[in-house]
């Protein structure tokens, strides 16, 4: 039998990783991709630079563990779940919006999009995975769930691909306006209603 203080050790082992990409994720936000050092990230973390070391190679590993950690774990759920799901193509797409949104109004991961945006140009490899983690397979995702409402003759014909795009792009504005205008508004935002008026007016421009 295992001795209570080794079983604890091994619990905080297990747990450094995520801590560690949540240090990172406030730091990242606060300072951006490019100024942000790994002594930043451990400072925040409560541990040592070589702690770090142990699960992620650099500051470039730590940025891709928290994406896919997070927003590329999410969108394989989703797609799994997208894949069983038997309901109309008009319902998936409206849980599938309504959790993006969700996640653009509460996560505190929502910062990663916009860091991305801002050192894509200094950082075009981290784009690029970005890129085909994140944005390839979310647009997958989308376009696959139009065209199968097309198939079924719940929504017009458009291009399934245009289509997609034109479901993220409110979700982005969204975004961007709670990580940097929301806090200038006198009265904040209701982005709640602006994702739901956004499902509504899509909707019904796909509506047969």
């Amino acid at each position: 039998m295992e001795a209570p203080q080794t079983t604890r050790w091994r619990r905080r082992k297990d747990a450094r990783p995520a801590e560690i990409l949540d240090a990172a994720l406030a730091v990242f936000a606060e300072r951006g991709y490019a100024a942000t050092r790994m002594d930043d990230i451990a400072q925040r973390a409560g541990v040592t630079k070589g702690t770090i070391y142990l699960y992620f190679e650099s500051k470039d590993a730590v940025f891709r563990g928290l994406v896919q950690d997070s927003i590329g774990a999410t969108i394989e759920g989703v797609t799994a779940a997208a894949a069983r799901f038997e309901g109309s193509a008009a319902d998936l797409l409206r849980i599938v919006l309504r959790g993006i949104g969700a996640f653009a109004r509460t996560d505190d991961r929502v910062v990663l999009p916009k860091i991305m945006i801002a050192e894509a140009g200094n950082f075009p490899a981290l784009a690029e995975f970005y890129r085909r983690e994140v944005i390839d397979r979310g647009l997958a995702l989308l376009t696959s769930i139009i065209a199968r409402g097309i198939a079924r003759g719940e929504f017009r014909a458009v291009n399934p691909e245009d289509a997609a795009r034109l479901c993220i792009g409110p979700l982005l504005v969204a975004v961007f306006w709670r990580t940097t205008f929301g806090k200038f508004d006198a009265v904040p935002y209701d982005l709640d209603g602006l994702i739901e008026t956004h499902i509504d007016v899509l909707l019904r421009g796909l509506a047969a």
